[in-house]
């Protein structure tokens, strides 16, 4: 768990990170955001400027209704960059049924012009990487 000050910043922008997101705050998102920000997940690798953010979010088919960021966060600072990866819990509506799920997840912030932005963010749904533990169709 985060234990310096440096850690415990880095956990709050990404905590206010999420909120932002859950709140539509697309404002405070963009403030965090580098320009460009590389995304990855389930849905595969992409590279995402502000503009493209933007786009992105007025047409989400989703909506944040709670998260928690686990205990289990860890933060690695080099210079002037920092890795933080965490586990979360997300209720979600998605096309307007509910979903929970469980992910691991890792940002990347840099310092630019004396702020932090997160320049590289990873999901990965915690599960049998194998997919042994969902269901066959």
């Amino acid at each position: 768990m985060a234990t310096t000050t440096i850690e415990k910043e880095l956990l709050t922008l990404e905590r206010r990170y999420w909120q932002a997101l859950k709140e539509r705050d697309l404002d405070t998102a963009l403030s965090l955001t580098d320009d460009p920000c590389i995304v990855v997940g389930a849905q595969g690798v992409g590279k995402v400027d502000h503009q493209a953010y933007r786009s992105v979010m007025d047409d989400a088919t989703w909506e944040i209704l709670d998260f928690s960021i686990d205990d289990d966060a860890q933060v690695r600072v080099i210079g002037d960059t920092a890795m933080l990866a965490y586990t979360v819990h997300e209720k979600l509506q998605v096309d307007g049924a509910p979903l929970t799920i469980d992910a691991a997840d890792a940002s990347t912030w840099v310092r630019r012009d004396g702020k932090w932005v997160c320049t590289l963010h990873t999901e990965s749904l915690l599960g049998d990487p194998f997919g042994r533990d969902r269901a066959k169709t």
